[in-house]
């Protein structure tokens, strides 16, 4: 029954983070943010400019294009959203993990999951009370910044891998999930091609075994750390789909009309190898 009720509350989490992703971000980013193909981000914006769109295609594999769009303005909600198709650098890595160690989605987070497990005094030996509280906070915190350490600066600037998330252009929903899914076992390199995601799978593998030196001792089994593993993949899948309607959102919104978001366009893919 332990096992069937943390399996049921991961599920909750996730699902709780795509809904405050929806009440959170829609009113922070509203004036600032651009969906793919919203141009430089200066000046005025076209009424409805088409998306900028790249393919990066599988040798040998025939998916198609994988990697279509990028905004053109950072986001503060969701800083590993791509804004240029070119690589990069290691510097940009770091300052990708910085940015989304602080980012807004990474406190909220944190927090719902601190009082889901306060409620149900997980683990044990943090007891109740704020110090307890802020012990499950601190403890979440601290996760959420080593998993995107490795993952989008350390291990990624070794492999040369690029941890940025490409979203479609008006995806559809199960195309949103295939391409989701495929996102988190396939990643983009810098030099423009595909392979294995291992930045994205071994980054939160050593952050979890890192938690070990940190956590409550009844959390520093082999089990545990599987368990917060696996729930870490299930929460990128989650966030992916997510980003992956960001710059579609407004537009269904009905807030184009305000000429701040532009009409992402037509679902239509080009297939080309972008130009670095």
């Amino acid at each position: 029954m332990k096992t069937r009720a943390r399996f049921v509350g991961a599920g909750l989490r996730g699902a709780g983070w795509l809904l405050l992703g929806l009440t959170v971000v829609a009113p922070v980013r509203v004036p600032a943010q651009q969906p793919a193909g919203a141009g430089g981000g200066q000046g005025s914006l076209p009424d409805s400019p088409q998306p900028k769109t790249q393919g990066t295609t599988s040798p040998g594999t025939g998916h198609g294009p994988s990697f279509i769009g990028y905004m053109t303005n950072k986001s503060v909600i969701f800083p590993d959203i791509a804004t240029h198709p070119g690589p990069l650098s290691a510097g940009g890595k770091f300052e990708l993990f910085v940015n989304q160690s602080i980012s807004p989605p990474y406190v909220v987070a944190a927090g719902l999951n601190a009082a889901y497990s306060q409620a149900l005094n997980e683990p044990q030996a943090y007891g109740q009370g704020w110090d307890a509280y802020g012990s499950r906070f601190g403890a979440s915190m601290a996760r959420a910044s080593s998993n995107s350490f490795f993952s989008a600066f350390l291990i990624a600037s070794v492999l040369r891998e690029d941890p940025r998330f490409f979203p479609q252009s008006n995806p559809t929903f199960w195309g949103s999930v295939k391409y989701s899914a495929r996102r988190v076992f396939v990643t983009r390199t810098d030099a423009g091609g595909e392979r294995f995601d291992t930045s994205g799978i071994l980054g939160p593998l050593a952050a979890e075994t890192l938690a070990n030196a940190y956590l409550p001792r009844s959390e520093q089994t082999g089990a545990k750390t599987a368990e917060r593993f696996g729930t870490d993949v299930a929460w990128r899948f989650a966030g992916y789909m997510f980003k992956n309607y960001w710059p579609t959102l407004f537009h269904d919104l009905g807030l184009n009309k305000l000429k701040v978001i532009p009409n992402p366009g037509s679902r239509e893919q080009t297939g080309e190898q972008p130009k670095n």
